[in-house]
């Protein structure tokens, strides 16, 4: 039997110490915020903290993880208002998504060690594969959340969860739909 922690909570996993962390968070916790993307270790989808660093999750047994602290996308905040996810928001980072948790993940631990990043400290923090091509997004997030963390910007981009649709207009007021004229009738700016 394995024992760390994740997300907060002492976890006793059952299964060979050879299974990646990646198979356990997944399949034995449910947590599916961490995405399989290659099992390679090479694309990031599977981005969590370990200790506060940074790990692509499929490359490390969990009889490795012995008294460890592991953080998934699931606990980065719960409410979204971690300065990292706020800034993912507020640049409209993604686009399919699937590459995303693993990013947030990798940017945090970037800006949790290293305040204000600079390009060279950016590329190679985030080595994560996005096949929509986001990068350029993602870097201007990091760099807007890296304001955030030293409270030289404010924004509330994102709801917390739950909250009903129509009301996340008043929260966020970048989701407030478009005014739609009446056929002929025009709409001032």
């Amino acid at each position: 039997m394995t024992s760390f922690t994740v997300n907060g909570q002492p976890i006793h996993y059952k299964l060979d110490p050879q299974t990646p962390l990646l198979w356990a968070l997944r399949d034995a916790s449910n947590l599916t915020g961490t995405k399989y993307g290659c099992g390679t270790g090479h694309c990031g989808a599977c981005t969590v903290h370990i200790d506060g660093q940074a790990v692509h999750s499929c490359m490390v047994p969990i009889g490795r993880l012995e008294g460890s602290f592991v953080t998934t996308i699931e606990a980065l905040s719960r409410d979204r208002s971690h300065p990292v996810q706020q800034a993912w928001v507020a640049e409209s980072v993604p686009q399919c998504g699937y590459c995303q948790p693993g990013i947030i993940m990798a940017a945090a631990a970037l800006l949790d060690h290293n305040p204000n990043p600079s390009d060279a400290d950016i590329n190679a923090a985030i080595t994560n594969i996005c096949r929509c091509g986001t990068y350029p997004r993602i870097r201007q997030a990091i760099r807007r959340a890296a304001m955030m963390k030293s409270g030289q910007e404010h924004m509330m981009a994102a709801p917390p969860p739950g909250i009903d649709p129509r009301d996340a207009a008043k929260i966020a007021p970048a989701l407030k739909p478009p005014t739609v004229a009446a056929e002929g009738a025009e709409i001032a700016d």
